[in-house]
């Protein structure tokens, strides 16, 4: 196991300084107070903080929460794992917290740590709720420090610009410089005394940051890091008042709930994204990623219908779109198109749309070739034509290790056990060999 991707459970008992065998004591200890017996061990401590490990019963997470001192409400609203210490809902919108916000975000990166966790899926859909009925909250206070100077805040801008524009295998290079930056523009907004316009323009260059930063850490599987980092964005965002960035906020958010199976509440994000974006392009995308969405959940006549809307407003764009999804093309939208039909079981057209989008796409989004490509990998699998698949899938890994992107090299993973019945094929054997070598 990886020592660096530590599950909720691990997390928590970080926090409150607990081993595995101190948690499984104070189990039993809870128990005991309500007149009942629990053999809990550090061995089913380990099972449970394992990836894609066993969920506690209903009544061993309520002894759990007795040692933590969690509500018992918690447990029901938020479900496991959500509800453990460590993994913070994030803060309200509209209540003046966007610095803490996006200072926040930066002290869950230090930690280091990758997660298997982003937001809650109840507080993912109050968030964006949130976002779709709150007016922008320009708040203003009483800051320390001087003013700053109109040229450096115009010299940040271009350059924070051209480092969130790189192509994705260059970018992996810059995260160091991504943090700095960052630290400096919420410094600005920390401990200067600027002038509205020149607040706007740093909340737009945080949430810039915030939302390229969180694409790193996403990429890397910190979920939690990630999302607390595009929690920040959609802060930062709605009080400049920029609904473009917020509504790319929520794509992002919506985009990583889908990645972890959780179909339902990336739906109504979208939706509430979509009411506040009128950009044809960006509507595109939205309705694309709800496609994605209803696909999974197996609502078929829906997502065809979200499909239709994703192909008509890409069709009609007309107007320079919005930074964040300036790269959305036919490409994009043939591949997730066929992703779709996967999730529906029709595989055939679903092969014609994702080839066709892969020869498409340009060789700069390399990232999401590699994503593509595994999805032209699974449905070649699925068809029978091994040889091809896994040639496909080792492109993918190749690409994916590349890039550092082991998200990517993960989803590859995750076709194992459907190649390993195939193992006499030599391309089966290499890409195994390759995987096993990672």
């Amino acid at each position: 196991m990886d020592e660096s991707f530590l599950h909720p459970l691990a997390v928590a008992r970080s926090l409150y300084g607990l081993s595995q065998t101190d948690l499984a004591e104070g189990i039993r200890a809870a128990a005991r107070r309500r007149d009942r017996r629990a053999g809990t061990t550090k061995q089913q401590i380990s099972v449970w903080e394992r990836p894609q490990g066993r969920v506690p019963d209903a009544w061993y997470q309520q002894l759990i929460a007795d040692v933590f001192a969690v509500d018992a409400d918690d447990i029901t609203e938020l479900g496991w794992p959500y509800w453990l210490p460590g993994n913070t809902v994030p803060l309200p919108l509209g209540t003046g917290a966007t610095i803490t916000a996006l200072r926040e975000a930066q002290r869950r990166a230090m930690l280091n740590r990758r997660t298997l966790l982003g937001i809650a899926p109840a507080a993912l859909t109050g968030l964006a709720q949130q976002w779709a009925t709150l007016d922008p909250a320009l708040i203003t206070s009483a800051a320390q420090g001087h003013s700053a100077a109109p040229e450096f805040v115009s010299w940040l801008e271009t350059t924070v610009q051209h480092l969130t524009s790189m192509a994705t295998a260059d970018r992996q290079h810059t995260l160091r410089l991504l943090d700095s930056y960052y630290d400096t523009v919420v410094g600005l907004l920390e401990n200067a005394r600027n002038d509205q316009p020149t607040t706007t323009r740093l909340h737009i260059l945080a949430a810039s940051l915030a939302q390229t930063i969180g694409w790193t850490r996403f990429d890397n599987e910190d979920h939690h890091g990630a999302a607390a980092y595009w929690s920040a964005a959609l802060h930062a965002s709605h009080q400049a008042g920029d609904t473009d960035r917020g509504a790319g906020v929520l794509a992002d958010l919506a985009y990583q709930s889908i990645w972890q199976g959780h179909a339902t509440p990336a739906i109504d994000v979208i939706d509430h994204a979509l009411t506040r974006t009128h950009d044809s392009t960006a509507r595109s995308l939205l309705h694309l990623r709800k496609a994605r969405a209803l696909a999974m959940n197996g609502e078929a006549r829906a997502c065809r219908r979200a499909l239709d809307a994703a192909e008509h407003s890409l069709a009609t764009a007309t107007a320079t779109p919005p930074a964040w999804c300036a790269w959305m093309s036919p490409a994009d939208l043939a591949v997730d198109s066929g992703r779709c039909l996967i999730e529906l079981g029709e595989t055939r057209p679903a092969l014609h749309q994702i080839t066709q989008g892969v020869n498409l796409l340009p060789d700069a989004r390399a990232k999401t070739r590699a994503v593509f490509l595994t999805y032209q990998a699974e449905t070649l699998l699925r068809q029978g034509e091994v040889d091809h698949s896994a040639a496909t899938a080792h492109e993918a890994l190749l690409l994916a290790q590349r890039m550092g992107a082991s998200r990517c090299t993960r989803q590859i993973g995750a076709l194992t056990p459907q190649y390993q019945l195939h193992g006499h094929y030599p391309g089966v054997q290499q890409l195994l060999f390759t995987l096993e070598a990672a």
